[in-house]
């Protein structure tokens, strides 16, 4: 029952985040079930099965917003419901002890991703009046989706900051079309996920809990993005993510590390995370000073 409720609250908190910074839904909640022990395959099974009822409310809630772009929505998530396809066939094809440390790599990968690009740049607010075209947006659904399936987490991570560089879209527009996409891509990874592994792996319950959660959180998040800063949010949870799968990767068969090396690698993880956060903050106060414009106020 612990667990379940536990699980309840991650799905609501990762929403949370999700829906206010375009990404890291899966990416936490893939974390948390890993650390406690599960399947990776069926980990990332479960976040996909809960993220179709979390995406859809929250593509709905931001719908209301007027966050969604539909062009792009279209454009990205076709491809990107293919790249999921493939990765969650890929993933169910390895045995378990293979499939662990790649899924834990991965997440690291985007952990580090998210802690650094927050933690430095924030989210680009240049404007380009060019409309997004397919060129850009197939290769990015493409891979996006593919990582988003292999990894437990990934389309935002992915997707979001791409389409933010090309300064092309107002950061409230894309994180709306990148979560209501991602519906899309939730349901062509459970589907392939499903058809590799069956139903036998799954725990139900836990998608259940999960899915409560976010739908509860989504509209909460789609409000959110219009005033919260993501800076200072991307920090914290890249800080999380690192620290969470550096430590399942150190005790992995791959690496097998001793308690003291452990002990060691986490507390400069946990010291960097520490820094990261405090400069995060400071850059986002001093950025309200100096431009005080709602639009990069929320952006700093």
């Amino acid at each position: 029952m612990r667990t379940l409720v536990l699980l309840g609250l991650v799905g609501f908190a990762a929403q949370l985040v999700d829906g206010s910074l375009g990404m890291a839904y899966g990416v936490t909640s893939s974390t948390l079930l890993l650390a406690v022990a599960a399947n990776p395959a069926a980990a990332s099974a479960t976040v996909h099965l809960a993220e179709i009822g979390t995406t859809l409310a929250s593509g709905l809630s931001h719908w209301r917003f007027g966050n969604v772009d539909w062009k792009v929505v279209a454009k990205i998530g076709v491809p990107g419901a293919a790249g999921a396809f493939a990765g969650a066939t890929f993933l169910s094809s390895l045995s378990t002890e293979a499939a662990a440390p790649v899924m834990s790599l991965l997440l690291l990968a985007l952990g580090i991703y998210l802690l650094v690009r927050f933690t430095l740049r924030g989210l680009p607010v240049r404007r380009d009046p060019k409309p997004l075209g397919r060129r850009f947006l197939t290769p990015l659904g493409l891979v996006a989706g593919f990582i988003d399936a292999t990894g437990g987490g990934g389309w935002g991570p992915v997707g979001t900051p791409a389409i933010l560089a090309s300064g092309r879209m107002e950061p409230r527009k894309v994180i709306g079309s990148i979560d209501t996409s991602e519906f899309i891509v939730a349901v062509a990874a459970s589907t392939g996920f499903l058809i590799g592994l069956g139903t036998e792996n799954i725990d139900f319950a836990w998608v259940a809990v999960l899915l409560a959660g976010g739908v509860v959180a989504a509209p909460i998040a789609a409000w959110l993005v219009r005033v919260v800063p993501p800076r200072v949010l991307g920090s914290a949870v890249g800080g999380m993510i690192v620290l969470t799968n550096g430590r399942t990767i150190l005790r992995s068969d791959w690496v097998d590390a001793p308690g003291g090396v452990r002990a060691v690698v986490n507390g400069v993880v946990a010291v960097v995370w520490a820094a990261a956060l405090a400069y995060s903050i400071r850059a986002h106060l001093a950025q309200r000073v100096v431009q005080p414009e709602p639009e990069l106020a929320r952006v700093g």
